[in-house]
C-alpha cells in the first residue's frame, strides 16, 4: 500500500504552484525535528523538479554529504560490534546496508517516497518507487540531519534505521552462534551475561537436554536437543529475538 505521508492537499495543474507536501508526519517518523526545515525540504528536491521550477537547489550535494555520513557510521558500528568479524566480512556487512535496494526499503518504511518533490515526467514514470532516487534522497536526508544536528543527530538516526539489518547479515555472513550475539547483546544493554539452567532426561543413550536463559533476572527463552550446545543455542535464539523486538526505552 503506497504510502500518504505527505500527500498534497490538492493538485494544481501548474508544478510552479503546486502545494508543497506536508512533512509533519515524516518528521514524526524520522524521530529528528530539524532547527532549519529549509533543510529537509531540499532533501526531497529532485533535479527534475528544480529544472522544471527553476532557481531552486537539488538535493545532491546533501546526498553526497548524506552518503559520507552513512558510510562513517556503518564502519563504527561494524567495527565496534561485530568484532567476530575479519576486515572482508566487515566489508560484506558494509555493503549489506550501504547499498540502493536496502536504503531503498528503508526509504520506503519511512514513508521518504511521498515527500519528493519530482518533475512532472518523472513523477508520472514512478519516480517514487524507482530505488536510485529514493536511496539518493534518504542519503540527502541524513546529510540535512548532520547539517542541522551535526554528529551525535546524525548517528543516532543511522543507528535507528540500520544497525538491526546490520545485526541481521552479520549472522548471516559469519554463521555466527545466537549465544555469541546474546552475550554481545547483554553485555551492552544489561551489563551482564545471560545465565543457563540445564536439564536432561532419558537414557544415556537417547539424552534430551533441555536449556533455560536468563536475561538480567527474566526467562527470555527455552530450547531443547540432542545434546547441550544445541539445547542452548535454541535457548539463546529465542531470548536474542526477543529482546531484538523490544522497543527501545
Amino acid at each position: 500500500m503506497r504510502s500518504t505521508t505527505c500527500s498534497s492537499a490538492s493538485r494544481a495543474t501548474d508544478i510552479s504552484v503546486r502545494p508543497e507536501p506536508d512533512l509533519t508526519e515524516f518528521r514524526r517518523r524520522l524521530g529528528y525535528e530539524f532547527k532549519d526545515p529549509a533543510l529537509l525540504r531540499r532533501a526531497f528536491a529532485h533535479r527534475s523538479w528544480c529544472a522544471e521550477v527553476g532557481g531552486q537547489p537539488s538535493n545532491e550535494r546533501l546526498e553526497f554529504l548524506g552518503d559520507a555520513v552513512l558510510g562513517w557510521v556503518v564502519a563504527d558500528i561494524a567495527y565496534g560490534r561485530h568484532e567476530e568479524l575479519a576486515e572482508g566480512k566487515l566489508t560484506d556487512l558494509r555493503k549489506s546496508v550501504v547499498n540502493a535496494s536496502t536504503l531503498a526499503e528503508i526509504a520506503l518504511e519511512i514513508g521518504i517516497g511521498e515527500c519528493l518533490l519530482l518533475g512532472k515526467g518523472e513523477d508520472a514514470a514512478g519516480g517514487r518507487t524507482k530505488p536510485s532516487i529514493l536511496s539518493d534522497a534518504l542519503e540527502a536526508v541524513l546529510g540535512a540531519v548532520y547539517l542541522d544536528g551535526g554528529t551525535a543527530a546524525a548517528f543516532a538516526l543511522v543507528e535507528r534505521l540500520v544497525a538491526h539489518r546490520m545485526t541481521s547479515a552479520a549472522l548471516r555472513l559469519d554463521r555466527l552462534d545466537y549465544k555469541t550475539v546474546l552475550q554481545e547483546l547483554t553485555a551492552r544493554v544489561y551489563d551482564s551475561a545471560p545465565v543457563y539452567v540445564l536439564s536432561e532426561s532419558g537414557p544415556d543413550h537417547q539424552k534430551q537436554f533441555f536449556a533455560t536463559v536468563i536475561v538480567d533476572g527474566d526467562t527470555l527463552g527455552k530450547g531443547e536437543g540432542r545434546s547441550k550446545k544445541i539445547a542452548e543455542q535454541a535457548a539463546a535464539e529465542q531470548a536474542w529475538m526477543a529482546l531484538s523486538n523490544t522497543p527501545a526505552g
